[in-house]
């Protein structure tokens, strides 16, 4: 059995994941933002992990392909790109296709800095771009106990899981 085109899930899931390697002098941006510190995401764009995995969950979500087919890494109207330009894209797409965000959650995997006093902005920001309640998005930190590349401080990484809903036009 299959949809027809104009039959629209009532509901679809998306999940994804991002992660960067970290460098000095970069900016660590997440969910737009700007965490001081000496280290931030190597990436084409801003390397805003949290914006790429929400993004890229939305995507999947609705069988969109993923980022690197909507913004190619070597694409250099997309360099040192704001990560919110994507996500705004992206929300676009969502729309297009009748569907808006109903609640998230995201993890952030980072082993310094603690993330605890951010995260409320994070929060804001995705809630803003999406134009969903603010209790309607989940963002969580946690280190990796200093195993793999987060846990030795040469990476940040951000998962996303997030359940879109079909809205009426």
């Amino acid at each position: 059995m299959s949809l027809e085109n104009n039959e629209k899930l009532a509901y679809r899931i998306g999940a994804s994941k991002d992660i960067h390697k970290l460098g000095l002098n970069r900016k660590l941006m997440l969910a737009g933002v700007h965490v001081p510190f000496p280290m931030g995401e190597i990436a084409h764009s801003d390397g805003d992990v949290v914006y790429h995995a929400l993004s890229e969950a939305i995507l999947g979500a609705l069988a969109l392909g993923d980022l690197g087919t909507h913004f190619p890494d070597n694409d250099p109207n997309t360099e040192n790109m704001d990560s919110a330009l994507i996500l705004r894209h992206v929300k676009k797409l969502m729309e297009q296709e009748g569907y808006k965000a109903n609640n998230l959650d995201i993890f952030i995997s980072l082993e310094s800095p603690k993330l605890k006093d951010f995260i409320p902005k994070m929060r804001y920001n995705v809630s803003f771009e999406l134009e969903i309640p603010y209790d309607a998005v989940s963002i969580k930190a946690g280190t990796n106990e200093g195993m793999g590349a987060v846990g030795e401080g040469l990476a940040v990484e951000a998962s996303c899981t997030i359940l879109l809903r079909r809205v009426d036009k």
